[in-house]
């Protein structure tokens, strides 16, 4: 166990490697070498990981008896994989589709894949979707933290004198901020940096949009 805590970001690492290759051998070896049985191992090993990831971060809790900046990362991408993930391995099993078919001088893709993928390369669509998915995390981030914040004071104007007064941010004194414990402080603190990056980049294809390709 000592050494499970030791080297979690390693194993981390090596877990998110190892996944995303089991991804690229399921599309070869389906694809590719045509064993639509075996490709089907690749991808329960991609969900197996997945569980393995959420379990070592059950266990450096354990072991530690705090939630860190470890386990927060690990729920991050867990919840990708369940949410946002699904429509990206759409996506990225369509690109092998269409690659490997090309190899092998073969249709692999259907009518409804290729009208899909017309469609994702429309900068107006790529606009509108990130639009769309930011303004959905950006309600989801406040109104957790909202929840946050009533837990830590329970008064909605104390929650407005913490919103116009933004001092506390920063600080290592969880007295001093809107949040009840270390826990909460921190899980705000690594979301608020993915939300503004991700908001950023969203809201980038609308500001700069791609032109139109013939």
């Amino acid at each position: 166990m000592n050494a499970i805590v030791e080297f979690q970001w390693e194993f981390f690492i090596a877990i998110e490697i190892i996944s995303f290759l089991s991804l690229l051998v399921f599309g070869i070896t389906r694809y590719l070498l045509g064993k639509q049985k075996l490709s089907l191992q690749f991808l329960l090993l991609f969900i197996v990981l997945l569980v393995v990831e959420a379990i070592l971060a059950i266990i450096i809790y354990q072991e530690t008896g705090e939630i860190s900046t470890f386990q927060i990362v690990i729920t991050i991408f867990v919840l990708y994989a369940c949410t946002f993930g699904i429509a990206d391995f759409k996506k990225l099993d369509r690109w092998m589709r269409l690659k490997i078919g090309n190899f092998r001088k073969v249709n692999l893709l259907t009518d409804k894949d290729r009208a899909i993928m017309d469609k994702q390369k429309n900068p107006e669509y790529i606009a509108r979707k990130n639009r769309n998915s930011s303004m959905i995390h950006l309600v989801v981030f406040f109104g957790v933290q909202a929840l946050f914040w009533w837990q830590g004071t329970k008064d909605i104007s104390l929650m407005l004198e913490y919103l116009f007064d933004l001092s506390w941010m920063g600080t290592e004194n969880i007295e001093e901020t809107p949040y009840a414990n270390e826990t909460f402080y921190q899980i705000s603190i690594v979301w608020a940096i993915v939300f503004a990056v991700d908001f950023i980049y969203s809201w980038s294809y609308t500001i700069f949009p791609e032109k139109k390709k013939a």
